[in-house]
C-alpha cells in the first residue's frame, strides 16, 4: 500500500513540475468538435443557398475555420466570379479561396480577341452611347485585358460582362477609364458627334451601328478613335472636331484602313 501511495505521489509531483500549460485541457476536444460542426453547417449554407443553381453543379466546397475553398469547373469566367460574390455574402464566411477552373477547350488568342472586339463594338448599340465608347481588347493566354475609354460606368461594366461571359476567357483585367460625365463634356460629345457625322464625306460612317469613328471627351479634350477609309476622312474628322465650341485640344488617333496612321 505504501509503494502504491509513493507511486501516485511521484506522478502528481511530475505533472506539477511540468506546469499547468503542458497538461492536456479537457475542453480541447470539445472546441475542435464545435469548430468542425460550425464548418459543416457553413458548408451546407454555402451549397444550399449561395451555390444552389445549375451553373454551379460542378463546383466543390470545403470549409476550414470559416474559410471557404471553391474547386471544380464552370463554363465561363463570369460564373466563377459570381460564385465568389455569392459565397462572400453568406453569414459566417471569413474568406474565400477561389480555385475554380474554366472548363472547355482553349481558344486561340487571336480568334478570341477578334470575337471580343466585334462583340464589344456592338454591345451598346441602341443606347445612344456607342460612338462615345473606345474600348480596346487584348488577349494573352486566355486572359483578356480591356482598356481605353467608356462613356459611363454602365458601358464599362457591360464590356466586362461581355468578356466574362465569352467561352474561352480565363480571366478579365479591367483597365477601362470612364470619361467624366460633366455637363460641359456631354455637350461637347453631342456637338462633336453632329459635327463629324453630319459632314457630307463622313456621314457614311453612321450607316454601320458599330460606328467606326469613336469620340472620347475628358475635360474638354477630344480624342478620336477608330478606322476610316482615307487620310482625307481622318483629316476631315479632326478638323470638324476642332470646330466645336469649348474644345481645348483634339487628338486624332483614327487609323486609315490599309494605310499609315498619321496624326
Amino acid at each position: 500500500m505504501r509503494v502504491a501511495m509513493r507511486g501516485t505521489t511521484a506522478v502528481v509531483g511530475f505533472l506539477l513540475f511540468l506546469g499547468p500549460n503542458l497538461i492536456p485541457a479537457s475542453g480541447t476536444g470539445v472546441a475542435v468538435a464545435q469548430t468542425m460542426a460550425a464548418d459543416n453547417n457553413l458548408r451546407a449554407e454555402v451549397i444550399n443557398k449561395a451555390l444552389n443553381k445549375s451553373k454551379f453543379k460542378n463546383v466543390q466546397v470545403t470549409v476550414a475555420n470559416g474559410v471557404v475553398k471553391l474547386t471544380g469547373t464552370v463554363d465561363v469566367f463570369d460564373t466563377k466570379e459570381d460564385a465568389d460574390k455569392r459565397v462572400h455574402r453568406v453569414k459566417g464566411v471569413t474568406g474565400v479561396d477561389n480555385e475554380i477552373q474554366i472548363a472547355g477547350p482553349d481558344v486561340p488568342d487571336a480568334e478570341l480577341q477578334s470575337k471580343l472586339v466585334k462583340a464589344i463594338q456592338y454591345d451598346r448599340v441602341g443606347y445612344g452611347t456607342t460612338a462615345f465608347n473606345a474600348i480596346a481588347v487584348q488577349v494573352q493566354g486566355g486572359v483578356v485585358t480591356l482598356s481605353g475609354h467608356a462613356f459611363g460606368p454602365v458601358d464599362a461594366d457591360s464590356a466586362v460582362a461581355v468578356a466574362a461571359n465569352t467561352k474561352g476567357v480565363k480571366d478579365v483585367v479591367n483597365d477601362i477609364q470612364v470619361d467624366p460625365l460633366s455637363p460641359m463634356d456631354n455637350r461637347i460629345r453631342i456637338a462633336a458627334f453632329r459635327a463629324i457625322y453630319g459632314f457630307p464625306s463622313l456621314n457614311k460612317y453612321a450607316i454601320d451601328p458599330g460606328k467606326p469613328i469613336r469620340i472620347s471627351v475628358q475635360n474638354g479634350n477630344v480624342t478620336l478613335y477608330g478606322v476610316v477609309d482615307s487620310q482625307a476622312d481622318k483629316d476631315a474628322a479632326g478638323i470638324r472636331a476642332n470646330t466645336v465650341s469649348g474644345v481645348f485640344h483634339v487628338t486624332n488617333n483614327l487609323v486609315v484602313a490599309n494605310g499609315s496612321n498619321e496624326k
